[in-house]
C-alpha cells in the first residue's frame, strides 16, 4: 500500500480546512499555502506507482471470502470500494497541476495585502477534487469530485472583485444544473446496466461481450455522459460560458480554472473512450464537436477587444485540439492529444498570469484604451509574446510539437482535410495574438493611460519565466513526456 497516492489528496483537503480558519494570519497562511504548493509537485514526483484500494476492499481479499458458490463469476472479480490507480502518466499531470497552482498563489500574494482564507480554500479544495478525479478508478467517484471541482470554480468567481463576476456565476451554476444531473444520470444508466461503477470492471464487462454494447441502457449512458463531457470541458455550446468564466477570475484564479476544466477533460474524456470506444459514430461525434470548438472559439477571440475575454476564448479552442486527438483516435493522436493537453495547461497559465500583469498595472483588460507597454518591463512583455508563440504552435515550444503530432496522426489517418483545419486555426491564434500584443505594447502609449501601479511584481516575473522554461523544455524534449503518454494509450486502445 502506498499512502503517498492518497496524501496527494488529504493534504491540499487539509490545507484548505485550516486557510479558511486561519486565514486572517497572512504570514502564517502564506507559508502553510507556499509549502502545500511545493509539497503537492514533489509527492507527485516521488509515489510510487500502484494502486490504493480503501477500505481493505482489494478484490482478490474479497473473492478469496466468497461463497464456493460465486468464485469465478463477476461478483468475485468486481472492485466493490473506491480504488485509486497512479502510474507515470497521473504523475505528469498532477505534478503540472501543482505547479501552476503553486505560482498561482505566490502571484495572489502579491496582488492582495489581505490574505483571504477562503478564495485559498477554494483553490486548494479544487485542486484536491481534480487529483482525486485523476487518481479515481470510480466514475461516481469522478462525478462527486468533478462537483467539488464545479463549486469550486463558482466559488473563486464570486471571490473576484470583478464587473459582473456574480452574474456569471450565476449563470455557470444554472447550466450546471443541467450537464451536472445529466452526467449523473448517465452515470446510473451504466450501473443498472453493468451492475459496477468500477472503470475497469465496465470495460471488461463490454469488451468481452458479457453485456450487450449496444443495449438501450448503455446507449442512453453514453449519450448523457457525453452530453456531460461537452460540460465538463467547456466544448460547445457550453464554450461561450466557460470563456466568461475565466475572463471574470484573476489572472491567478483563471489559470487554476484551465488547469481544472483540462484535468475534469482528460479524466472523463479517458473514461468515455474506455467504456463506449465501440459506439457507431464515437469518433466522428468527437471529431465533429472539437472542430466546432476550435473554429467557433479562435473566431470568438478574433472578434474581442476584451484582452482577457481573447485569452479566454483562446484557452477554450486550444481544448479543441485535444478533443480533435481523441476523435482520430488512433495511437499518435491520443498521445498528441495528451501532450496537447499538458502543454494547455502550462501556456493557458503563463497568458493568463503574463497579460494578468497589464491588468495590474492599467485596471483596464481594453486593448482601445492600452498601448506601449513595453516600456515598463521588456522582460515580461517578450515571455508573454513567445508564450502566445507557444500557444499558435511556433516551434521550437511545447505546443508547436504536440500540434505536428496532430497533423501528423490526422495525415495518417486519411483525414487531410482535419490536418488542414488544425494549421489554419493555428495561424488564425498566431495573428490574433500578435495583433493583440502590439496593440498592448507595441503602439504607442495613450495620452490619457493611468497606472495602477507602477512596477510588475517579482513574483509574477518568476511565475511566467518558470512556465516558459518548461514550455520550451517540453518542446525541445518532448519525449520526457510523449513516451509516457504513448505506453498509456497503448494500454488503452
Amino acid at each position: 500500500m502506498n499512502y503517498l497516492i492518497p496524501l496527494m489528496v488529504i493534504i491540499p483537503i487539509l490545507c484548505a480546512l485550516i486557510v479558511n480558519v486561519i486565514g486572517e494570519k497572512n504570514r502564517t497562511t502564506r507559508l502553510l499555502s507556499i509549502l502545500v504548493g511545493i509539497a503537492i509537485p514533489v509527492i507527485a514526483l516521488v509515489a510510487v506507482p500502484g494502486v490504493q484500494y480503501f477500505g481493505g476492499h482489494n478484490p482478490s481479499l474479497i473473492g478469496s471470502m466468497l461463497p464456493a458458490s460465486l468464485n469465478g463469476t463477476l461478483a468475485s472479480m468486481y472492485n466493490t470500494g473506491i480504488v485509486y490507480v497512479f502510474s507515470d502518466f497521473e504523475r505528469i499531470f498532477i505534478f503540472i497541476m501543482g505547479l501552476v497552482a503553486f505560482l498561482a498563489v505566490l502571484t495572489y500574494f502579491t496582488e492582495k495585502k489581505e490574505i483571504s482564507g477562503p478564495y485559498l480554500y477554494l483553490i486548494f479544495m479544487g485542486l484536491a477534487a481534480v487529483t482525486a478525479l485523476m487518481l479515481s478508478d470510480d466514475i461516481f467517484n469522478m462525478y462527486v469530485f468533478f462537483e467539488i471541482t464545479a463549486l469550486a470554480q463558482v466559488g473563486i468567481i464570486i471571490a473576484t472583485n470583478t464587473d459582473d463576476n456574480y452574474e456569471i456565476a450565476l449563470k455557470y451554476l444554472i447550466i450546471g444544473s443541467i450537464g451536472g444531473p445529466m452526467l449523473l444520470l448517465g452515470i446510473g444508466f451504466i450501473l443498472g446496466t453493468i451492475g459496477s461503477l468500477n472503470i475497469t470492471d465496465i470495460a471488461y464487462v463490454i469488451n468481452h461481450n458479457l453485456v450487450d454494447p449496444l443495449s438501450p441502457g448503455l446507449v442512453i449512458g453514453f449519450v448523457l455522459i457525453l452530453f456531460g463531457w461537452f460540460y465538463v470541458s467547456g466544448l460547445p455550446p457550453f464554450h461561450t460560458i466557460k470563456s466568461a468564466v475565466y475572463s471574470k477570475a484573476r489572472p491567478n484564479g483563471a489559470a487554476i480554472l484551465q488547469g481544472f476544466s483540462v484535468m475534469c477533460m482528460l479524466a472523463f474524456g479517458i473514461a468515455l473512450i474506455r467504456i463506449f470506444h465501440h459506439m457507431p459514430y464515437f469518433n466522428q461525434l468527437l471529431v465533429l464537436f472539437a472542430i466546432i470548438a476550435m473554429v467557433l472559439s479562435v473566431s470568438m477571440a478574433a472578434m474581442q477587444w476584451d484582452f482577457r475575454r481573447m485569452i479566454a476564448f483562446l484557452a477554450v479552442g486550444e481544448l479543441g485540439f485535444v478533443a480533435l486527438g481523441m476523435g482520430i483516435g488512433t495511437e499518435l493522436s491520443l498521445t498528441a492529444a495528451l501532450f496537447q493537453a499538458t502543454n494547455e495547461i502550462l501556456i493557458s497559465a503563463l497568458l493568463f498570469i503574463g497579460f494578468g500583469t497589464v491588468y495590474y498595472l492599467t485596471k483596464t483588460s481594453d486593448t482601445r484604451k492600452l498601448g506601449g507597454l513595453i516600456s515598463v518591463n521588456s522582460t515580461m512583455a517578450i515571455m508573454v509574446l513567445l508564450g502566445g508563440f507557444a500557444m499558435a504552435g511556433v516551434p521550437p515550444f511545447n505546443g508547436f510539437m504536440s500540434k505536428l503530432m496532430l497533423v501528423q496522426s490526422a495525415f495518417d489517418a486519411g483525414y487531410p482535410e482535419l490536418a488542414l483545419i488544425a494549421i489554419f486555426v493555428s495561424i488564425t491564434i498566431f495573428f490574433t495574438f500578435v495583433k493583440a500584443f502590439h496593440t498592448i505594447y507595441l503602439q504607442p502609449r495613450p495620452k490619457d493611460l493611468k497606472f495602477a501601479h507602477e512596477t510588475i511584481p517579482k513574483e509574477a516575473l518568476f511565475a511566467v519565466g518558470v512556465l516558459l522554461v518548461v514550455c520550451l523544455i517540453l518542446g525541445l524534449c518532448p519525449w520526457i513526456v510523449t513516451n509516457v503518454f504513448s505506453s498509456f494509450v497503448g494500454g488503452l486502445i
